[in-house]
Formats: structure tokens, C-alpha cells, sequence
């Protein structure tokens, strides 16, 4: 058991040698902008993951917020409270804390989304590729009437229709899994088109030929073959996709079809603070705006280095 507890130890060693001593570690140290991206990404995860303990206040504690608080300037301006660094809005709830928690909700939403997409989109794209004929035409066509319209309009639509199928007094429980689903379910396209590309070259190749001839049955060729060997620019697509869906869900949350104020995310804070941006109390709009932004940004910046990272050409 302890020759067995070593040599485990000494192989999780080597992978990690190997990775410090790899070309993708070797590009992340070289591009300064990537390692910012990563730190700023990292505080982002750690902020939505130790909200409560981070954050100066609970912005949802009723019996902490007072309205004597209310639209309080960012603690550098005058007649600001250094209590609230970024301010308050008009129900005396700390703007920091809100984008702290609003990030949560935010990353809760577009993870799960993109996780959604990702699973259906590499099925079908696998089946698509691997399968052919008829399957793969129906596939194909679902997804290019689908890629005829923004991604934005198709989640409005799958919105619209679950709102309309759930009874009004269950939406506001349900509206975490309508927007995981109406997003997600918009997304998926891109995931189904690479795989399918990578699946139809892979399927011609010696080492899938061979494992039909030993009788490996197609769904295990599909999983246990041919799925480790797709998987590259997936994950790269799904870096990108996880900034497209954090916008997508703000821009939901501002148009009033996302989440209710009980369950604010970035899109919310942002649509209530655009209601009083023109009266002189800017920071409850311009910091949330400015929070997504930045979080998006670094996202898209460390998408891009993936994708650099790992194309071999570019290497």
C-alpha cells in the first residue's frame, strides 16, 4: 500500500514537472496580459466564492440597511460615507457588496449555461459526425436555422416560452433554471459545429477502424476514442462562451426577463441604476457596468491565449 501511495505521489510529481516545464506554461509566464487577465479572473472567482466572508455587507440583511443610507456618494466624493466605498443606491444597500454578491449570481448563471450548451452541443456533434446521413442533415439544419438569428433573440424566445408554459407564482423560484436553459440552449451550435468537423476526421483514421474491427460498439468508439481527441478547441470555445453567456444573461437581467431585484446579478443592478443615472447618482449604474466589463474582458483575453496556446502552428 505504500509502494502504491508513492508511486502515485511520484507520478502526480511528474505530470506537474512536465506542465511547468510545458509550452503552455512557458506562453501563460511570457504574456503579461494573459497573467493579468488570469489574476483578475481569479478574483472574480474568489470574490463569488467567499462572498459572505468578503464583502462589507449583506446587501440582502434587511435589518442592516437603512434608509438614512440611501444614495450615499462613493467614500472619496463629498458627503461620502467611508463605510461604502462605492456608494449606496436608493435603498441604502452597499454598491460594492451588491457586485460582489451580483457576481455570484452572474458566474452561477453563466457557468452553468455553458456547461448546458457544452454537454448538448459535443453529443450532437458527435452523433452529427460520426453517424452521418440522415441524423447528421437534421442536425445540421436545426443548427444552421438556429445560427440565422442572434443568440440573444433565441434565448428571448426559449424564455418567453417557459415563462409562458411555468405558472406566474413558481417564476421567480424557477428563474435561475429558465435562464441556465434559455441561454444555454442558445449556445450550443458552435460546440455541435466543431465537434462535428474534428469527429468526421477523427472516424476515418487507423485507430477507429480498428476498434470496429475488434467489435467496440459505436457508442463506446464515440466516448472513449474519439471524444479525449475533439475535446482541444472545445474547451477554448467554452472560454469565450462562458463571457458571451455572462453577457447574455446581463443583458436578460436589463431587459427586465432575468432574475427579479430579490436576486440581483450584474444585469440587475445595472437596468435599476439605469433609472437614476441621469440624476446625478451615476455609481449605481457605472460601477456594476464597469464590474461586468472588466470580468468579461479578462475572460475573452484568456479565451484568446487558450486558443493561441493551444493551436501546434502557432507554437
Amino acid at each position: 500500500m505504500a509502494d502504491t501511495n508513492m508511486t502515485s505521489g511520484s507520478g502526480f510529481m511528474d505530470g506537474m514537472r512536465r506542465f511547468f516545464d510545458g509550452d503552455i506554461w512557458y506562453s501563460f509566464t511570457r504574456s503579461p496580459v494573459t497573467m493579468v487577465a488570469a489574476a483578475i479572473t481569479f478574483l472574480y472567482f474568489f470574490m463569488a466564492a467567499f462572498g459572505p466572508l468578503v464583502a462589507p455587507h449583506d446587501p440582502f440583511d434587511l435589518a442592516s440597511i437603512t434608509l438614512l443610507d440611501a444614495s450615499l456618494p462613493p467614500a472619496w466624493m463629498e458627503y461620502g460615507d467611508p463605510r461604502f466605498l462605492l456608494g449606496t443606491d436608493i435603498q441604502g444597500r452597499d454598491v460594492l457588496s451588491a457586485i460582489i454578491y451580483g457576481s455570484r449570481v452572474s458566474l452561477l448563471i453563466g457557468f452553468a449555461s455553458v456547461i448546458l450548451s457544452l454537454i448538448l452541443g459535443v453529443g450532437l456533434g458527435l452523433i452529427s459526425g460520426f453517424v452521418g446521413g440522415a441524423i447528421d442533415a437534421f442536425i445540421m439544419r436545426v443548427a444552421e436555422i438556429q445560427l440565422s438569428f442572434p443568440s440573444i433573440l433565441i434565448a428571448l424566445l426559449i424564455n418567453g416560452v417557459l415563462r409562458g408554459v411555468i405558472e406566474l407564482q413558481n417564476q421567480a423560484d424557477l428563474a435561475y433554471a429558465v435562464l441556465i436553459l434559455s441561454i444555454g440552449l442558445s449556445n450550443w451550435v458552435q460546440y455541435a459545429r466543431t465537434v462535428r468537423g474534428s469527429t468526421m476526421v477523427e472516424r476515418n483514421k487507423e485507430y477507429v477502424q480498428a476498434a470496429h474491427v475488434i467489435g467496440i460498439r459505436p457508442v463506446l468508439i464515440m466516448w472513449r476514442h474519439i471524444l479525449p481527441n475533439v475535446l482541444g478547441p472545445v474547451l477554448v470555445i467554452a472560454t469565450i462562451q462562458l463571457a458571451l453567456a455572462i453577457i447574455a444573461e446581463a443583458t436578460l437581467s436589463f431587459l427586465g426577463v432575468g432574475l427579479p431585484p430579490t436576486e440581483p446579478s450584474l444585469g440587475t443592478l445595472i437596468r435599476v441604476g439605469n433609472d437614476y443615472l441621469f440624476s446625478g447618482e451615476w455609481w449605481i449604474t457605472i460601477f456594476p457596468g464597469a464590474a461586468l466589463a472588466i470580468l468579461v474582458l479578462a475572460v475573452n483575453l484568456l479565451g484568446d491565449w487558450l486558443r493561441d496556446a493551444l493551436n501546434p502552428k502557432l507554437r
